[in-house]
């Protein structure tokens, strides 16, 4: 890891997390639900349960059951207003791939197969955005999946439990040629290298996702952001178990 040569804005060590909390249980109806808070990114994750599954699981005979994602920005949750999608008569392609990546990332971490004839459905909605949101609406809906699959076993109406490891996600950056982690809008904003990590609790990734801005970067600097990611990720595991608990 390079040495902290960069300042950052908010007094944060170049591997340190913003404050991280996640309050769990804020939507009664869902089986399952947290919000999770990265600094000042807040997304309330909700797990919600239907007996069913797509009707092309049905046509094709497949065993099991399935686990989709929505992502939504609320309009209050930018400085500018942001118009509900509904109205704009189509999804917004970002919140199209980002819920696709939540959706993904979920379906790495759970047998399907132990999931016979139902469908749990994780909505994350964003309340206030400043940087990360899908690594926070990924981080909650691990939590929110947790919460409704547990209360399934409960219910004895699983015989056995489908997670196979804890999942969470989280950003980095080079930002004036240093690696920081968890990087929030400003810092996202003048990012030379903008990176989002997904990983389980076991140390294994899911998905990495590193993009140059205008501008390239080194194996030397992958690897000091994967390394920034890893250590974030297992902080992150710890504020997961915590919120369980």
């Amino acid at each position: 890891m390079s040495e902290n040569t960069t300042q950052r804005h908010d007094g944060r060590q170049p591997d340190q997390l913003r404050p991280i909390s996640m309050q769990t249980g804020i939507a009664p109806n869902a089986a399952g639900s947290v919000l999770c808070s990265f600094g000042n990114t807040q997304v309330i994750c909700a797990a919600s349960v239907e007996n069913n599954v797509p009707p092309w699981m049905k046509a094709q005979g497949v065993v099991g059951g399935w686990t989709s994602a929505e992502y939504s920005m609320l309009p209050y949750s930018t400085l500018d207003r942001k118009r509900r999608d509904v109205n704009k008569g189509k999804l917004d392609g970002r919140s199209v791939e980002i819920q696709r990546l939540i959706g993904r990332s979920i379906r790495a971490i759970i047998d399907l197969k132990k999931l016979p004839g139902f469908t749990i459905w994780l909505d994350c909605d964003v309340l206030r955005a400043d940087g990360g949101t899908r690594t926070a609406s990924i981080t909650g809906a691990y939590v929110a999946l947790r919460l409704a699959v547990n209360k399934l076993l409960e219910d004895e109406k699983i015989p056995e439990d489908p997670i196979l490891d804890s999942l969470g996600a989280v950003s980095a950056g080079i930002v004036n040629e240093q690696a920081l982690l968890d990087l929030d809008y400003l810092e996202d904003r003048d990012a030379q290298v903008d990176a989002n990590v997904v990983m389980t609790g076991s140390g294994k990734f899911v998905e990495v996702q590193s993009t140059g801005e205008e501008a390239t970067y080194s194996a030397d600097q992958l690897q000091q952001i994967l390394s920034l990611c890893g250590k974030g990720i297992e902080e992150l595991t710890q504020h997961q178990e915590a919120a369980l608990a």
